[in-house]
């Protein structure tokens, strides 16, 4: 049985992953080795994380010591920016221009690089269309010029890509990348932003999906791991 208090205080989009994500003999707000579990399904441990890895880095790390554990993931590949007053009133709606994509996930997998290549950990994400609810309240981060965001609401879930080990991350090296490549070559390649390409070598080289053979004055040089 779900317990009501952790229900009532999940926000919108994490309730309604866990509810598309879940089987019907799955079981809610399960308590495992003192810590709370989104969905229990057999032996198997499912957590749904829709903002840092960093904020649940300790319970990952210790439940994938003795559990299988897979952490649930949405990345919203399509945004609607809905605007409302304090007492919830639509003032607008708008598609956001900014369009994310899967290797966005590496922004947050930076933070737990050593559980990638364990045994026990798996990752699904879920490629998403939400609504990311605001207000003027002026309690917001100054970048938002004090505007809050409320809430995330799931609309769709358009997309999901299961990553288990290695091999289902080698996805992210397009088949043309010249062997050995520096972070600057794959970024050229692929258009993906050189901070993030250095985010997503750092993952690789800890899931022994590939490995560094030289340096070229700043410059790291890779190649897959045979």
């Amino acid at each position: 049985m779900s317990s009501i208090r952790g229900i009532m205080n999940e926000h919108l989009l994490h309730s309604a992953i866990k509810e598309w994500y879940s089987l019907p003999e799955d079981r809610f707000e399960a308590r495992i080795d003192g810590f709370i579990i989104d969905i229990l399904r057999g032996s198997l441990l499912i957590e749904v994380q829709t903002k840092s890895f960093r904020a649940i880095k300790r319970k990952l790390s210790s439940l994938v010591e003795n559990h299988e554990v897979r952490l649930v993931y949405p990345i919203p590949e399509r945004k609607w920016i809905v605007r409302t007053t304090e007492s919830s009133e639509l003032i607008s709606k708008r598609k956001s221009p900014r369009k994310r994509k899967l290797v966005d996930l590496f922004y947050e997998l930076v933070s737990i690089p050593n559980l990638i290549a364990r045994e026990n950990f798996s990752l699904d994400v879920l490629m998403i269309e939400e609504e990311e609810i605001r207000c003027n309240d002026g309690k917001g981060s100054w970048r938002r010029r004090g505007v809050s965001i409320k809430d995330r609401k799931l609309i769709d879930v358009r997309d999901r890509v299961f990553l288990k080990d290695e091999v289902d991350f080698r996805r992210f090296l397009p088949n043309d990348l010249e062997r050995p490549f520096t972070n600057r070559s794959l970024a050229d390649l692929t258009g993906i932003p050189l901070y993030l390409t250095r985010k997503m070598t750092y993952c690789l080289r800890k899931m022994g999906a590939i490995r560094m053979v030289g340096k070229n004055r700043r410059e790291l040089i890779f190649t897959d791991l045979t």
